[in-house]
């Protein structure tokens, strides 16, 4: 059996994520070249991708919906999290060589990630964790920070026996999921009071980070665009639904104060 990353074996960690797509066919092929997932089923409704033989991503179909507003509530980027620092760097030189633009690469001590966006305009992060054991905390956070990634270095794990990209890696899962909200005060509380989340980090009063079992975080909330943010619009692609597994709670459908779907299944 493939040993899933830490963040994939927390009591509640990201199942998948659906995106409400206007062209669910463009974003379906992207998502396939961009990191080589695998289509698992497909209805009228929507395409479902994913590595493993699970389900990390379902498209649904919504030609008429409006476009994404990026300062509204819903989602700041879904986090791609791959088993190893060789596979990240495998799939740097996938993007280089295919040129797939990223627009940021960072060091975030806990992690190190390249970001990006799909055709929609929905954030991408593509990252590989440190070990948990080089985790320090710092005033009683888990220790992150943006520094820039060393890319050279990163790419020192691939020698010429390397193989090239070609498939996700099977234990490739969703690592977190940030989200875009009126206000990271009140997103914390929810979190808190709705999964008993723990509060992780903080980026002052603009962003905090949250999770399960001790992981650096499931979630991020953030207001750098969306501050004040009231209810999202249901007929904006976008967002469709966050879902959680979780071995401590109810299957249930719930709502965030944004509005923003969180699902919860049986781990």
């Amino acid at each position: 059996m493939t040993e899933l990353p830490f963040s994939a074996t927390t009591p509640t960690h990201i199942a998948k994520v659906g995106l409400k797509a206007r062209d669910a066919e463009a974003l379906s092929a992207f998502y396939r070249h961009l990191l080589g997932l695998a289509e698992l089923a497909r209805s009228d409704g929507a395409i479902v991708l994913g590595a493993g033989g699970r389900e990390l991503l379902e498209i649904e179909r919504a030609p008429s919906a409006k476009p994404d507003d990026p300062r509204s509530a819903g989602l700041f980027h879904t986090a791609f999290l791959l088993p190893t620092r060789k596979d990240l760097a495998r799939w740097v030189r996938h993007a280089s060589e295919n040129r797939i633009p990223v627009t940021g690469a960072s060091d975030h001590l806990v992690s190190e990630a390249l970001y990006l966006n799909d055709p929609e305009g929905n954030g991408i992060e593509i990252y590989a964790d440190r070990p948990k054991d080089r985790w320090t905390r710092s005033g009683g956070d888990i220790a992150m920070a943006t520094e820039r990634l060393d890319i050279d270095n990163l790419l020192g794990e691939l020698d010429p026996s390397t193989p090239v990209w070609h498939d996700a890696p099977n234990a490739t899962v969703v690592g977190h999921v940030h989200l875009r909200v009126g206000d990271p005060k009140e997103a914390e509380e929810w979190w808190h009071s709705q999964f008993g989340f723990e509060t992780m980090a903080r980026y002052g009063s603009q962003a905090v980070f949250l999770a399960s079992g001790g992981y650096h975080h499931h979630i991020g909330a953030n207001t750098w665009a969306s501050a004040g943010a009231g209810m999202r619009d249901p007929d904006r692609a976008g967002l469709a639904f966050v879902e959680m597994a979780s071995s401590t709670h109810a299957p249930a459908t719930l709502r965030d104060p944004w509005g923003t779907e969180i699902r919860v299944r049986s781990a």
